[in-house]
């Protein structure tokens, strides 16, 4: 990503550079899958296998270059036949260790916990509303305690 003089990141930086990790992605799965990673082999490959319009030369080249990304509907195609998730493939792994990250959270959760959370899911949405707003506040709170308390460990310790 790329920070402008004013300190804010530029979103099309941001893009160019997943375009550039999905290429480089969709490459290493080629040579994986026993493929060289080529535009006139991608191209070929790719429309053996999509049911849709096929793409161009053009089209695949500038997946393998890094300029363009492609539709959710095509990158299914191209999971299935080189045999990656999607998400892999447009994303890379480290999100689903962040998932497999959230999901610890939720083992580490006690029977009463799960049931509150069961309870709190089986509200209507009305009621959920007001009770995320409740928890939300208690949160906040509860930081600003966390927060206020490290200031006086700070300030004690110096």
């Amino acid at each position: 990503m790329v920070t402008s003089l004013e300190g804010e990141t530029s979103y099309c930086a941001g893009m160019e550079d997943a375009k550039t990790q999905f290429a480089r992605r969709l490459r290493e799965a080629m040579q994986q899958a026993g493929y060289a990673p080529k535009p006139a082999v991608l191209e070929r490959e790719f429309n053996l296998r999509n049911p849709g319009r096929p793409v161009t030369l053009h089209g695949v080249r500038r997946w393998l270059r890094g300029e363009t990304l492609p539709t959710q509907e095509k990158l299914v195609v191209l999971a299935e036949w080189l045999k990656v998730p999607p998400a892999d493939l447009r994303f890379g792994t480290p999100t689903q260790h962040r998932v497999r990250e959230s999901d610890h959270l939720w083992e580490g959760l006690s029977y009463r916990e799960r049931e509150t959370l069961e309870a709190f899911a089986g509200l209507p949405p009305s009621q959920r509303a007001i009770a995320r707003e409740v928890i939300m506040a208690l949160a906040k709170a509860g930081k600003w305690e966390r927060q206020a308390s490290q200031a006086e460990d700070d300030a004690g310790s110096s």
